[in-house]
């Protein structure tokens, strides 16, 4: 993620000595996304990924790096959370929540493929059934709420006609929330921000899924389209991609059937799934923050497929 906060490896050679990990030996940040400080931590032990969260506090952290402890405890293929000598996950550095994970073999699919999109929708339906029984509780915090508060802080930067359509999906979105068909939705924890950029490959085997600071409790549908909206389209013109969309789809359906209740809201949270990223790089673009190496992503993209999504049916659920 962008470097908000600067560290060396001075730093961090006298922070480790909480952790059984042994001495750093090299510390390096990475240059991509806009929400926490990540750096690639090198130590006797291995390679590790270090995180001073930015956003979240000491008191939501645990939601989420329990997550994936409990994924990983149940062979779902994330990092897992490093404890220190007295076992806790989360641990001030700089003054800021920060925690290691591990750190995943492989690199991010930029170029997928259809049985890239396959393993995805697989490991996706996993993960939804390996949390049914997690205990702790939070809110997608980047939900319907998040649009109402957000909605008002961008609408001065926009053209008339990229109001109205804001207005208008707002609506549609509140409308949608409100129906029975949305309260049959099953619903679990979800990553809520699987993108490329979130999955490692190695080859055409899938190593893991990483960056789970956006997981909350939401409906898993949710989820499944937010993927499908980065995965399977044509990143030009936002359009979907029918055979990486099958993919998917028939993958993720093979492990956790699909409802008739799922298939009804499918169009609405493929535009739910687009609106949330349109408004979070609205917001980014133009209310931006300090950072070392921040670069907001271009809200255009999630507008085009927003756009597309109202215009065009998908594909079906089912296949």
């Amino acid at each position: 993620m962008a470097v908000f906060t600067s560290v060396t490896l001075d730093d961090v050679s006298q922070w480790i000595k909480q952790f059984p990990l042994g001495s750093a030996l090299a510390l390096k940040g990475i240059a991509s996304g806009i929400e926490n400080s990540n750096f690639f931590l090198t130590t006797e032990s291995g390679e590790y990924v270090l995180t001073i969260f930015e956003n979240l506090s000491f008191e939501q952290l645990p939601f989420y790096l329990k997550l994936m402890r409990h994924l990983a405890e149940r062979g779902v293929l994330v990092p897992a959370p490093v404890a220190n000598h007295d076992g806790e996950l989360i641990v001030a550095l700089h003054g800021k929540p920060a925690a290691i994970v591990s750190k995943l073999e492989g690199s991010s699919q930029m170029a997928p493929q259809p049985v890239h999109c396959a393993a995805v929708g697989a490991m996706l339906a996993r993960m939804h059934l390996a949390a049914v029984d997690y205990p702790l509780q939070q809110p997608n915090l980047r939900g319907l709420d998040w649009w109402n508060a957000t909605t008002p802080a961008v609408l001065p930067y926009l053209s008339e006609d990229n109001a109205h359509l804001l207005r208008a999906e707002m609506h549609f979105q509140e409308a949608f929330a409100g129906c029975d068909t949305y309260r049959q939705l099953q619903r679990g924890p979800v990553h809520a921000d699987l993108f490329r950029n979130n999955v490692m490959f190695d080859g055409e085997r899938l190593t893991g899924f990483f960056d789970f600071y956006f997981a909350g409790c939401d409906t898993w549908l949710f989820d499944v389209a937010v993927t499908v909206n980065d995965w399977c389209i044509d990143l030009a013109s936002g359009k979907l991609d029918t055979a990486r969309v099958r993919a998917l789809l028939d993958a993720y359906h093979a492990v956790r059937p699909f409802t008739e209740a799922e298939q009804t809201a499918w169009q609405p949270m493929l535009r739910a799934a687009a609106l949330r990223f349109w408004l979070s790089r609205l917001y980014d673009f133009y209310q931006p923050r300090e950072a070392e190496m921040l670069t907001p992503h271009d809200p255009t993209h999630f507008e085009r497929i927003l756009r597309e999504r109202i215009a065009t049916p998908a594909p079906g659920l089912h296949g």
